[in-house]
């Protein structure tokens, strides 16, 4: 089971990912299903097709995503590979086929688990702990969502939390199992080293001419210069179309004046409730008796209008708010309870209202603040404005000229001097580029793999032409010109032979090593003995090793059925090590902390693979297949 959890690691980690995504970072249901009918799918499940479109948004989702996360350490091309394209596209097979079991088992999220969720999320408080609607309905818009498709999207990953968790939950590792591992981690094993170190042997090589040439000709991959070009090329961004663009204070007064609403902060106000809850589906005696109870408490806080939040602390029984007397924050238009937000905005500045009744019961609500609209004067909009306006004509110069630039470098394709001139942009150059990007230039413009496969083009090299215009980042086109072509070569053998001589030598001396170290290793295994070897060590995998890392690898893979053993390895820049091993004990005290730690870990794995072993049986229950080519896993459902 653990080696099926090991091998397929990568392909574990995607589902586990799918199923707990935040919903602002994957499409809606509604998006990809509308979509879904296509008959040129990529892969289909229970009947339903895959677009190109979504697996392309998908990916284009995941890179996005990495690209926030992971900073300056973002390397696109790892997303861009055959392998993690299609990890991408068996996510999306994944997540179709959890929804259909969804939809089919008929699992469901209550409203009042739904406002639950979304109200407790720590990104949507406000400093003093309420839920900032504002933030809740400006994060949704970022996304193009609206409060209705998110609580749609909301709906359908509580419920796959809910599964997943119901699957995990009934996982278990047998005690057996995870003391067996524990026991393996916490053995120790009592060695002896004995070291060939090359540095004895290097008196013994003699390295010919011969050597050195036969290592040259052997290894002439080692020796190759790659083909190179020295380049002109021209680069159109936002901060060459800046300069271009400027913004009048007339433009935005008229801005202003147009967009009255964009500029007033709408009127404000907070509320507490006292909620007493009835049970969906209640009958007639019950909800009578819930609704008996909110009476009670009401004719309480009409006795006595100022202790109403410790009234809440006592009676209210929604648990989130009780605690702070009742305290739901500001009511903006839109919250997701009806009923408060209608009743909150009849209430006067400090009011209680009668029995409100709603889903999730009887609630007797009181208006604790009212902050008046205000106008934001057009000074203190201005740079707003002013930003705003020079986005817009930054967008729409750099297309006009983005068009410009296209058909300047290739209608006039012998010189970017038109192109630079017409434009105002200036004709840099850059040497030594070769056909794939180097690391070591980071987000230069022309160390860009589109670029290079232009400028590398059999057009530009032999006919001395301008590339065409490439898009190498948001709003950045470079277009490049070869001015010299230099073509693969192989450094001359005199250019190199030191460190080949430096090479075969060192190589020569460990083989001398290696040749000493097994023939102690044979006589050592025949005798028994530990003639020659070193102290006792005790090396456990659970400590620092107090040998190398080679040796102390090659310890714990020796078989000791039969003691004592012997093993023999190469030691990276040593040379050659025989290990004795003498003795295999457990501790005699062991970490019970860490052994409880592991057999939760060991279970969590074991969750896991039921997880991945239930997501693999719907995807055959719901007929799932990939159809892509070369994006089929060997073991894809058919």
């Amino acid at each position: 089971m653990f080696d099926f959890v090991r091998n397929n690691k990568r392909i574990l980690q995607g589902v586990l990912l799918l199923l707990i995504i935040p919903s602002f970072v994957l499409v809606g249901v509604e998006s990809y299903q509308n979509r879904g009918d296509s008959n040129n799918g990529v892969a289909s499940v229970d009947g339903r097709s895959i677009t190109q479109q979504e697996w392309d948004d998908a990916q284009r989702r995941q890179i996005d995503q990495a690209r926030q996360q992971m900073g300056p350490q973002f390397d696109q091309k790892l997303f861009e590979t055959p392998e993690a394209k299609r990890e991408v596209l068996e996510n999306l097979v994944a997540e179709r086929a959890v929804n259909a079991e969804i939809a089919r088992s008929h699992l469901t999220i209550s409203d009042q688990a739904l406002v639950s969720a979304i109200q407790s999320s720590t990104g949507f408080k406000k400093p003093d702990g309420s839920f900032d609607m504002d933030g809740y309905k400006a994060a949704l818009a970022a996304q193009g969502m609206t409060p209705e498709m998110f609580d749609a999207r909301m709906r359908r990953d509580m419920a796959i939390q809910q599964l997943a968790g119901s699957i995990q939950s009934t996982a278990f590792a047998p005690r057996s199992v995870a003391s067996r591992i524990s026991d393996i981690n916490d053995q120790e094993r009592e060695v002896q080293e004995l070291l060939f170190p090359i540095a004895n042997y290097l008196p013994q090589v003699k390295v010919t001419d011969d050597m050195v040439k036969a290592f040259y000709d052997k290894n002439a991959n080692l020796f190759q210069i790659p083909e190179q070009v020295k380049a002109e090329y021209v680069v159109l961004d936002s901060a060459a179309v800046e300069s271009q663009v400027s913004v009048t204070d007339a433009e935005v007064s008229k801005f202003y004046n147009d967009n009255p609403k964009r500029f007033v902060t709408p009127e404000q106000r907070t509320a507490s409730h006292i909620l007493i809850t009835k049970a969906q589906g209640a009958k007639p005696a019950e909800e009578a008796a819930a609704k008996a109870k909110a009476e009670a408490v009401l004719a309480e806080v009409r006795k006595n209008p100022a202790d109403f939040a410790a009234i809440a602390k006592t009676q209210s029984q929604d648990t989130d708010s009780a605690a702070q007397g009742g305290d739901l924050g500001a009511i903006d238009k839109g919250y997701p309870v009806k009923e408060i937000e209608e009743t909150v905005y009849k209430l006067k500045d400090g009011e209680v209202s009668g029995i409100v009744a709603s889903e999730f019961g009887f609630h007797i609500i009181k208006l604790t603040s009212v902050k008046p609209s205000v106008a934001k004067p057009l000074e203190a909009a201005k740079l707003e404005i002013s930003d705003e306006l020079k986005k817009s004509k930054l967008s729409k110069k750099y297309s006009e000229l983005a068009e410009s630039f296209n058909d300047i470098v290739y209608e006039q394709s012998d010189s970017l001097k038109p192109a630079a001139d017409k434009l105002g942009l200036s004709i840099k150059t850059v040497e030594g580029l070769g056909r794939k990007a180097n690391p070591a230039l980071g987000a230069e413009p022309y160390n860009n793999e589109k670029f290079l496969a232009a400028l590398f083009s059999n057009e530009s090299i032999k006919n001395k032409r301008n590339t065409e215009a490439v898009e190498v980042a948001p709003a950045t086109l470079i277009a490049g010109r070869v001015v010299e072509f230099k073509p693969a070569a192989k450094r001359p053998l005199a250019e190199v032979e030191a460190a080949i001589r430096q090479r075969v030598t060192q190589e020569e001396a460990l083989r001398l090593a290696r040749q000493a170290g097994e023939a102690k290793l044979a006589a050592a295994k025949a005798s028994g003995d530990a003639t020659g070897f070193g102290e006792v060590k005790s090396l456990s995998r659970t400590k620092e090793p107090t040998v190398n890392a080679a040796g102390a690898l090659a310890v714990f893979k020796a078989d000791v059925t039969k003691l004592p053993a012997y093993v023999g390895v190469d030691v990276p820049g040593v040379g050659y090590g025989v290990y004795r091993i003498g003795k295999v004990s457990q501790p005699a005290q062991v970490d019970t902390t860490r052994r409880t730690q592991e057999a939760q870990q060991i279970g969590g794995l074991v969750g896991q693979a039921e997880l991945y072993n239930f997501v693999e049986a719907i995807k055959v229950k719901n007929k799932a297949k990939i159809s892509a080519t070369g994006a089929k896993p060997a073991d894809q459902a058919q």
